[in-house]
Order: C-alpha cells, then structure tokens, then sequence
C-alpha cells in the first residue's frame, strides 16, 4: 500500500449544510464534528509516512484512519461497525472531509492500519499530535501538577488452567506447522492418536474428571511436545520452523511445566512441575510464566485481595488542580476558567509489573 501525504478535504458543502440543519441550536453538536472545528486536521498524513510505502496501491488517508480509530474505541465499535459509519455517518463524514456518497471502505483496512502502526513503532503518534494541538491552543504548558494511576486491561485471551494451557500449546503449533509446512507435517508427524487429540481445543468440559486421569493427560500432552518440538528441531527440518510463534510458546511452556528425567532402568520419564513447597522442582515466577500459546506477553496478577487478572496493565497520566481551583472553577491564578484535565502520557506493561516500577520511567515520557 502507498500512501501520499495530501491535506485532508474540508467537509463537503452538502454534509456541513446537513449537519447545520440537524444541530442548529437544539441539540449538542456530536463529537466528530466539534474535533473537526476546533481541531481541524489534527492527524497529518506527513506523521505517519514511515509505515507506508512511496509506491504500490493507492490507500486511504493514514492520517484520517487514526481518527476513524479514536471515534471508534470512543463508541466500542468494531472494524465492520466503525466501516458502517465512515460509509453512513453524517457526523463522520463531516470529520473526514467526505462526500456524501463516498463508500468509505472495508473493514479490513482497519487492521492492516493497526499493523502497520504497531511495526513501525507509531502508537503513540496520535496522543502526540493531540497534545501538540492542546498546546497551540494553550489548553496544555509545561510544569503544574499531573498525577498517575493503573488500571488492569484484560487480555482477550481465554483463560487456561495448567493442563489445558498445556493441550492449547501442542494443538497451536500442530495448526501453526499445518498451515506453514504442510508438506512437512505429512511425512513427519505421523503419530497415532494425535488427529483426536487436539482436534479440538483443550476445554475443561472434556477433561476427564479424575485428578490420576488428568495427570495422565497433562503427561500425555508433555510427551507429544517434546516429540513435535524435537521433529522441529531435527537436523532434516527446516530451521524457520523453529521460529514460528507457536513453536516457540509450546517450547518455553515445556520448560516452564515440564521437566524429563530417567527412571533406575534408564527409561526416560516426562512429569510436570510441582511448587518448592510441595517438594517439586520450582515453577518459574509469574511474570515469566506463560498463559497462552496465542497472546505471550498477557500474565496472571493481583491487585489487592479481589482482583485478580489475565493481562496487562496501563498507566494513564493526566493533568490535575488544585481542589481549591476545582471548587471555583478557575486557573492556578484565579483570572480564568480552569481547563480541562488531560491525558498526557499512557504506559503499558505486563500485568506483574508493580506501580512504583513504572514511576521514574513516566517521570521520563512526561519530561
């Protein structure tokens, strides 16, 4: 996909006059169309340049797809649902310069966005751009007071227990495998049993009832690991096999769930980790520990005695009053109405990451 730097288009004349009629002094003006007033063309194409390409096929305005991208987490929408909109909103049409009967696009093209956002390290482009905008409009200044808090972000991943994660890893890459090398697959794997196995995904409403039982599936699972990852590993296999994901997530939670050792006839034996407590051999802490083979960076934590989560968390900072300035709605000095707090930085990480950890890393984003 290239992409062309060009000025966004003022709203169309038969969209603004639409959006005239419909919110002249009766109803409050939509927030698509007050960003689009008072901030004009806040997210320039020039800003994300870097991830498009000079040539190739033409693609929509980056710039305008990051506004798509905010109007549509402010709403919770999906892909297909913020699509409909670009394709059917007045309000939003009026915020993207569109004409009335431009189709906008499909949802797809969304995604792709977000990608290439992600692999050229642009996420915090657009907070960027706002705060510059807020700046100019001297709603934002260097100094005064902000303050930091965390919240948790459930990852939307399901949740496993340690025998299902297990089955999860295997059947992962079994289908990772499947669909790189399929060719591969057919003249390696021929294991008896493995087709009914992981046909399915490991779900607790089929694991057998039994702790012996399901012992002996978490050992079942851990051997046929072992044996994928060594195929993978094989002198006679493709060495970026072992470089899919999946191959690597079942890998590190064989380390993690999993030790072989040898019985006194020599026999190897493949058991799963137990607590130090319990006598075991240790499970690794948890923020090194695996939770599912299809999101590696989501971890368990807690928070307190209630809350407990499966994901990362983020720290949001915003600029804050003094409560005295609040109470009169005033500026530190007392000749203006107070401005808005704003979001100034956000900072994720891991789930395990303790607060006072990120402290002098957000003391740095924000200087």
């Amino acid at each position: 996909m290239s992409m062309q730097p060009v000025p966004w288009p003022e709203p169309a004349p038969e969209v603004a006059a639409a959006i005239r009629a419909i919110y002249r002094g009766k109803r409050q003006v939509p927030l698509p169309v007050r960003v689009r007033d008072e901030l004009g063309e806040v997210f320039a194409d020039e800003a994300f340049a870097g991830a498009f390409g000079k040539e190739g096929r033409p693609g929509w305005s980056p710039g305008r797809l990051a506004l798509i991208t905010v109007l549509q987490r402010v709403d919770n929408l999906t892909d297909r649902q913020a699509a409909e909109a670009v394709a059917t909103d007045l309000t939003w049409k009026y915020a993207l310069g569109l004409s009335l009967d431009d189709p906008g696009f499909d949802a797809s093209v969304l995604s792709e966005f977000r990608s290439r956002v992600i692999a050229h390290e642009l996420e915090e482009k657009p907070l960027d751009l706002l705060l510059a905008a807020l700046q100019e409009r001297g709603l934002l200044a260097a100094g005064g007071r902000q303050r930091t808090d965390s919240t948790h972000v459930v990852s939307a991943v399901r949740d496993v227990n340690r025998v299902e994660l297990a089955g999860e890893c295997v059947r992962a890459a079994l289908e990772a495998l499947a669909v790189a090398a399929p060719g591969w697959v057919r003249q390696v794997l021929e294991v008896p049993g493995w087709a009914g196995r992981y046909e399915l995904r490991a779900d607790s409403w089929r694991m057998p009832t039994s702790k012996t039982k399901q012992e002996e599936l978490a050992r079942v699972y851990g051997a046929d690991g072992y044996a994928l990852v060594e195929a993978v590993y094989a002198p006679f296999s493709p060495t970026w096999l072992r470089h899919l994901p999946a191959v690597d997530a079942l890998r590190v939670m064989l380390i993690q769930h999993y030790v072989r050792t040898t019985d006194r006839r020599g026999r190897q034996v493949i058991k799963r980790r137990q607590d130090l407590n319990q006598g075991g051999e240790g499970l690794p802490p948890g923020r090194y520990r695996l939770a599912s083979p299809y999101d590696l960076d989501t971890r368990w934590a807690a928070k307190g005695s209630e809350l407990l989560w499966n994901g990362y968390k983020v720290h949001i900072s915003e600029t804050c009053h003094p409560a005295a300035d609040a109470q009169a709605g005033t500026d530190s000095t007392g000749t203006g109405t107070r401005p808005p707090n704003l979001i100034t930085n956000v900072a994720t990480t891991d789930a395990t990451v303790p607060d006072t950890a990120m402290t002098e890393v957000i003391h740095q984003h924000l200087a």
